[in-house]
């Protein structure tokens, strides 16, 4: 077990606590004099430029270098020494601050004054005197387990019941009870039903309770009302919903890639939907922790929980730097991948062992690189799937058959398994009388400057120059027909392609605007074009099908994207077929004009007298096989047709099949943010020396922490290059019992969720250098009960805390509205004395409503929310063409009105890099870091925000006219919204003030004060 660096841990402890790191000048040290010059001319220009960067302090040390001590400079970083004392112009220190060196500038941003600068060049002249030296640490000896984080989990006894506790306290209850008497704090009485049903319904649903609801639970004569309200709330879909957001919260889940080029991702919502499905199932935790990171490993009969894979691609994707510094790429997209794995399940800050050992916590470098090879064979992009098993386990089956279809292996070929399928699709083609004939070009060119190659099967392959445009001119004879029916364009991959084609953009893809048609007869003086009556394609890519090409419209066109790398063919049939004369030739114009080097890059064409246009083409050995009676036939030629046979089979009935399911997710399919033409194996990942990407050190080996030695800390596998292997090991070791971290984190993470803060506040965050619990025997109790007795069913965890007493106590410690007498109100300054932070929990917290239930709160009470579930996310907002690949958003130019803007929140479009100014408000978090708790702002702005937006503004009217839709006097009308709104009925006094303010102003008006006032933003 590799320990951390003590004497680091000890250098940024005293820096931390203001020691200084000075010690008495040695007797190799400088005079007295010449430390005062270092301490009151230079020392201040380091800590100024130079500290952040290149000290203990900040944890920096960039380039290996420290500026922090004399012993730093002297040793230097990766390029030695930064100071030759006496030697002004050979110290890197000197050349980097005026910028002499491109490659060497000090500071990045900005440039030291020239008095600075002079000051440095007459130090180094003087010999670079300097007084600092380093403290030596003992080494720590510590164990580096002996952290309550780290402890192997142990169910702690509950404690002896107190004087005030009943017969029925439950577990919770005990603990907090019994931290309250050590305190010596009295606990708040349980709340009013009024006050609990709406804490319920916001805590578990994110939304209000009606008026009815409220009034009915109250009035319930049933000591249990109570409990079954938390079962059949527990039981609503509307549970998943609110709880799902947490958890896309926490593994910064949005739905585009944010950063320089924020590309929006279409299919990413299919995880919040599994999301939401998994909490509304109950599904267990650790199995929800294999389905996330492994669901192909451990469940693949079950494709429809692909989707869970979006889990670990939920974060940002450097678009940009994915192309232009593709090692980099890799390293920091598995860092936000190791980063939000071991944060969101383990409590732990792995991601800081990047650059050097952890300086608190027992976690090495080499453990975090380990856990980066673990994620070294996946990259982000769309991943097909079947939601219908059926469905899936036929395409499975059929893309079996075409891998056997294109292996030319026999014992797959000839197996019986297969045999039947070959011989039907043998007996059904020599049915039919039509065959495809090939065109053989005798004349090809190409307008705009590319090369075009006639290849041995009559294909054109474009080499060479890549214009912009281009326009392909193909003319051959039409050998062996009488008439001419149709023509099919077959666009074919190549190894020497762009991502194997078939075109020539760079991903792959291609735009045929036109095809046109011409038949030149003998003796003709001008060609005559051929009327097109219809085409059809093997595949339409959406907005650019293959009806595009023959609409006269030069700017739309034929698109593949994204079958890329494989071959694809369109067939054109003619209005009428044509008689044709011997020696007739058929000249065909691929225009393909829509710009960006959007090529065919290997053409190749048909012809046929058939009006059955899903006449074959046969390659050469196949159609000369099939000349010879089946028993008579070579291994070679039997080959031939049953490689064939397979693949026209397995293509008709994958054609047939509803098309896949995506998912942004993670798969071995892609790389830098591109498809592959087939799976990648995982890429090798080194321990980088400081982090630096050119300093590999040893190769890192698939793993966790291997502090935990309860556990592997190094996965052994039986295939390497089995990418899902890696990411189930990883799985089962952070599902395992024996994982301490797991289960702690996970129970604090719901608690925190509940009371709006955890038993240990930085739930993210379970090291040295996070909070300490502050009951830390009931967060140990809470995990054994949830690993073991609950079984890993957060529904059951809800229940046992929403169930408590602790939960259900009051918020509100004013005296006046308990209406307590003077010796409990010196009981409550007492409480708030000893405990003003409320982390004993003798009261509840009070919360804010956060910017979803707030804005659903709103749609509900105007009578609008559509709480249809799942689906495409909603874009609440206008979107126009931006800088580079980012558009434009307009979140103000939205139409409210819209039936897509009464969807729940949890369904609008989050765009990561650029946010909704409303919802921003209301601190929703940056979605580009991990957001695993909310902040709780107040400020005038927000005041000003939630009084003026357009969506309250909107709904305000709505809400009016719903209102006034039921008649009755002004004073009626503002009871009802006042009930709506704040679930009570108004007091004399606010009756009248409210009915004053609406007459002056409108009812519109007085719901916008009552949608921002307190009593509404607040959930006591």
């Amino acid at each position: 077990m590799r320990r951390i660096g003590c004497v680091s841990l000890v250098m940024v402890s005293l820096f931390l606590c203001g020691l200084p790191l000075e010690l008495p000048a040695t007797e190799d040290g400088p005079g007295k004099e010449a430390a005062q010059f270092f301490q009151e001319q230079i020392e201040p220009i380091f800590q100024e430029h130079c500290f952040s960067c290149h000290s203990h302090a900040a944890g920096e040390m960039s380039s290996g270098l420290t500026l922090d001590s004399r012993s730093g400079w002297r040793e230097g970083g990766d390029r030695g020494p930064a100071v030759m004392p006496g030697k002004p112009a050979e110290s890197l220190l000197i050349v980097a601050v005026q910028g002499a060196d491109p490659d060497l500038q000090m500071p990045p941003e900005g440039r030291l004054s020239a008095d600075e600068i002079a000051r440095l060049i007459e130090w180094v002249k003087r010999g670079a005197p300097d007084p600092r030296t380093m403290k030596v640490a003992r080494p720590e000896t510590r164990d580096s387990l002996d952290w309550w984080s780290l402890r192997s989990l142990q169910r702690p006894a509950l404690p002896a019941a107190g004087p005030d506790d009943s017969e029925a306290v439950q577990a919770i209850d005990a603990f907090i009870n019994d931290r309250l008497r050590q305190a010596d704090l009295t606990p708040m009485a349980v709340a009013d039903r009024r006050t609990l049903i709406k804490r319920l319904y916001v805590d578990l649903h994110g939304m209000l309770p009606d008026p009815q609801a409220i009034s009915a639970f109250v009035s319930d004569p049933d000591p249990r009302a109570y409990e079954k309200l938390v079962d059949r709330l527990l039981q609503s879909p509307r549970y998943g919903e609110r709880w799902a957001r947490h958890w896309l919260d926490t593994v910064h889940f949005a739905d585009s890639h944010g950063c320089e080029h924020d590309v929006f991702r279409p299919h990413a919502w299919r995880y919040r939907d599994y999301v939401i499905a998994s909490f509304n199932r109950d599904t267990p935790w650790d199995r929800m922790i294999r389905e996330q990171l492994a669901a192909d490993h451990f469940f693949p009969e079950n494709a429809r929980l692909t989707a869970a894979l979006g889990f670990i691609a939920a974060g940002p994707l450097e678009l940009s730097r994915a192309g232009t510094a593709p090692v980099t790429f890799d390293y920091l997209d598995r860092d936000d991948m190791v980063a939000q794995t071991m944060a969101a399940f383990a409590s732990t800050t792995a991601n800081c062992a990047r650059c050097h050992d952890h300086k608190f916590d027992p976690i090495s470098q080499e453990d975090y690189y380990s856990l980066q090879a673990v994620f070294a064979g996946v990259g982000k992009g769309d991943v097909e799937f079947d939601m219908d098993p059926h469905v899936g386990q036929q395409r499975v089956y059929w893309q079996q058959m075409l891998a056997a279809a294109t292996s030319d292996r026999s014992d797959k070929l000839f197996s019986a398994e297969y045999a039947s399928w070959v011989a039907a699709w043998e007996a059904e083609f020599l049915k039919r009388p039509a065959a495809w004939t090939p065109l053989v070009p005798d004349t090809f060119t190409a307008v705009e400057g590319s090369t075009l190659k006639l290849l041995d099967d009559h294909s054109l392959l474009a080499v060479m120059a890549r214009p912009e445009q281009e326009t392909y001119l193909i003319t051959g004879p039409i050998v062996g027909l009488n008439t001419l029916a149709a023509i099919r364009l077959d666009v074919l991959a190549d190894d020497s392609l762009p991502q194997r084609g078939p075109g020539r953009q760079d991903n792959g893809n291609l735009h045929l605007s036109e095809f046109e048609a011409y038949l030149l007869e003998p003796g003709a003086a001008e060609p005559e074009r051929l009327a097109i009556g219809s085409a059809e394609a093997d595949w339409k890519q959406a907005g650019w099908t293959i009806a595009h090409a023959i609409d006269g419209n030069p700017a739309t066109a034929w698109g593949i994207y994204p079958q890329v790398g494989m071959s694809h063919h369109a067939v054109f049939q003619l209005k009428e077929s044509r008689p044709l004369m011997p020696g007739s030739q058929l000249r065909v114009i691929l225009k393909q004009l829509h710009g960006g080097g959007h090529l065919i890059g290997r053409p190749q064409l048909h012809v046929t007298e058939s009006a059955d246009v899903v006449a074959d083409v046969l390659p050469q050995a196949v159609h000369a096989a099939l000349l010879i009676p089946r028993d008579e036939r070579s291994d070679a030629q039997r080959i031939a047709v049953a490689g064939h046979a397979l693949r026209k089979t397995a293509e008709q009935h994958l054609a047939a099949l509803p098309p896949p399911e995506l998912v942004y997710a993670v798969s071995s399919g892609y790389s830098h943010a591109k498809k592959l033409p087939e799976p990648m194996p995982p890429k090798v990942v080194h321990v980088l020396r400081r982090g630096q990407i050119d300093l590999p050190g040893e190769v890192a080996q698939p793993g966790a922490l291997s502090a935990l030695t309860s556990l592997p800390g190094r996965f052994a596998f039986d295939d390497p290059n089995d990418e899902a292997s890696r990411r189930a090991a990883l799985a089962d070791w952070l599902a395992s019992p024996d994982n301490p971290l797991t289960w702690r984190s996970v129970v604090n993470r719901v608690w925190a969720y509940h009371f709006g803060r955890g038993l240990c506040e930085t739930t993210n965050d379970f090291g040295r250098m996070g909070g300490l619990p502050s009951h830390p025997e009931l967060l140990d109790w809470l995990a054994v009960w949830f690993r073991d007795d609950a079984r890993g069913s957060l529904k059951r965890l809800h229940r046992l805390i929403l169930l408590s007493a602790a939960w259900r106590r009051q918020s509100i410690v004013t005296a006046r509205r308990q209406g307590i007498g003077d010796a409990s109100a010196g009981a409550l300054e007492r409480e708030r004395t000893v405990d003003g932070e409320n982390r004993l929990l003798w009261r509840m917290n009070r919360r804010r409503l956060d910017a979803e239930t707030y804005r659903d709160a709103v749609l509900q009470i105007a009578g609008r929310i559509d709480l249809a579930m799942g689906g495409p996310g909603i874009q609440q907002f206008t979107q126009s063409p931006g800088a580079q690949a980012t558009p434009t958003l307009d979140y103000a130019a939205f139409d409210w009105s819209r039936p897509s803007a009464a969807r729940r929140s949890i369904y609008r479009v989050v765009w990561r890099g650029i946010a909704d100014p409303f919802m921003e408000s209301l601190d929703f978090p940056d979605l580009g870091i991990l957001a695993p708790q909310r902040g709780n702002s107040v400020s005038a702005l927000q005041a000003l925000v939630v009084y003026n937006n357009d969506f309250v503004l909107h709904h305000s009217r709505v809400m009016a006219e719903r209102a006034s839709r039921d008649g009755g006097p002004l004073d009626r009308q503002i009871a009802t919204v006042f009930q709506w709104i704040l679930l009570r009925e108004p007091t004399d006094r606010e009756a009248v003030m409210l009915t004053g303010y609406a007459k002056q102003h409108g009812l519109a008006a007085t719901c916008r004060v009552l949608l921002n006032s307190n009593e509404f933003l607040y959930v006591d």
